[in-house]
């Protein structure tokens, strides 16, 4: 295995808040002293760097560093970044599956200007795009690594939401039929650019969706960098993150954008530009074995998954149009997100090849 005794370069670290993304700390400071038991001590807050849509803060409070999720300033899509609805996923969760505790959920907006929430901290490994410098994993350790991601979905989608009081989260029947109506619209509400691509998919999902194969929890954004993994074991599961999307539906969507973040090593290289993590790391399963696993960890007819991944992409490819719409028009300063109106464009036309071609 891997030697990872300096587990820094495997670890967010959280740096100086981004211009434009700062916390009124003025307000923050007392509210949180004033609801958070034995929050004596110094306070400091830094902003996590990595992720595209909640923001994220690292704050210090009496010798306990704590996570602080908020929505991104400038979004359209105020449903897709509710605060409390993703504190009660937590909390329902916590012990049932492997997932942050939440601490406190602050609905008053003149605090920093939004609904927010705490959690602890979990610490261990984030795996990104890329393995740090001087760091490998053997095929054998990917290979078991890979096992798990798949294993540890497959066990959200067995878990009994109504005896976790998550029963009212959503409405799952019909849940196929309304997203793919629902991310078609957010396209058109977030468009800055023609994207003929978009009408193809569109129709294509519109008139090939199945019915729905099961109800579950649906994660909605499963991926290696919302994993954290133990350092002493990097193919365990620690806690799995980003909840904001978590809903009640079809858990075969689930597997689908898990595989539309997934790229193998054969991939053309403007899809190897736009790995999501070490996907394509010796030993590691392929969307096909993946896809495979899941159907003998769960049981579930995953015949139909081409139409899954097709979504998949598309959706994906929605997110990252939305948030270049924010950049586009001024409402965050974040220049990584300066590209993204191309990177959208190339998840639209990966997912229409995998229409024309009928293979994930």
């Amino acid at each position: 295995m891997a030697d990872f005794q300096d587990q820094s370069a495997f670890q967010d670290q959280a740096a100086e808040i981004r211009s434009g993304e700062e916390l009124d700390l003025s307000r923050l400071e007392p509210y949180l002293r004033a609801h958070l038991p034995g929050a004596n001590g110094a306070f400091a807050v830094k902003q996590f760097p990595s992720g595209h849509s909640n923001l994220t803060y690292s704050v210090t409070l009496g010798g306990e560093q704590m996570v602080l999720r908020r929505p991104p300033f400038g979004s359209k899509v105020k449903h897709a970044h509710d605060m409390g609805r993703e504190y009660n996923v937590l909390s329902r969760l916590h012990g049932a599956y492997p997932c942050p505790k939440p601490l406190l959920f602050c609905p008053d907006e003149s605090v920093i200007g939004a609904p927010f929430y705490l959690m602890q901290r979990v610490r261990g490994v984030i795996l990104r795009r890329k393995l740090p410098a001087g760091f490998a994993l053997p095929p054998e350790t990917a290979r078991r690594l890979s096992e798990s991601f798949v294993d540890t979905l497959a066990a959200l989608h067995q878990l009994d939401y109504t005896s976790l009081g998550l029963g009212d989260l959503g409405k799952p029947q019909g849940y196929l039929e309304r997203q793919v109506k629902g991310w078609i619209e957010r396209y058109h509400g977030s468009k800055t650019h023609e994207v003929p691509e978009v009408a193809t998919l569109s129709a294509w999902l519109t008139a090939r969706m199945p019915s729905q194969s099961d109800n579950t929890l649906v994660h909605n954004d499963y991926k290696y960098d919302n994993i954290v993994l133990a350092e002493d074991d990097i193919t365990q599961i620690r806690a799995v993150l980003d909840w904001e999307m978590c809903t009640l539906g079809d858990p075969l969507s689930d597997l689908g954008t898990a595989i539309a973040y997934w790229v193998n090593t054969d991939d053309p290289p403007e899809m190897q530009m736009v790995r999501w993590g070490p996907t394509t790391l010796e030993g590691s399963l392929t969307r096909a074995q993946i896809v495979e696993r899941y159907a003998q960890q769960s049981g579930r007819d995953v015949s139909g998954i081409v139409f899954y991944y097709v979504f998949a992409l598309f959706k994906v490819g929605v997110i990252i149009q939305q948030i270049y719409y924010r950049y586009h028009h001024g409402l965050t300063k974040d220049e990584r997100f300066a590209t993204l109106g191309e990177f959208a464009r190339m998840l639209m036309q990966t997912a229409l090849r995998a229409a024309e071609r009928g293979t994930i």
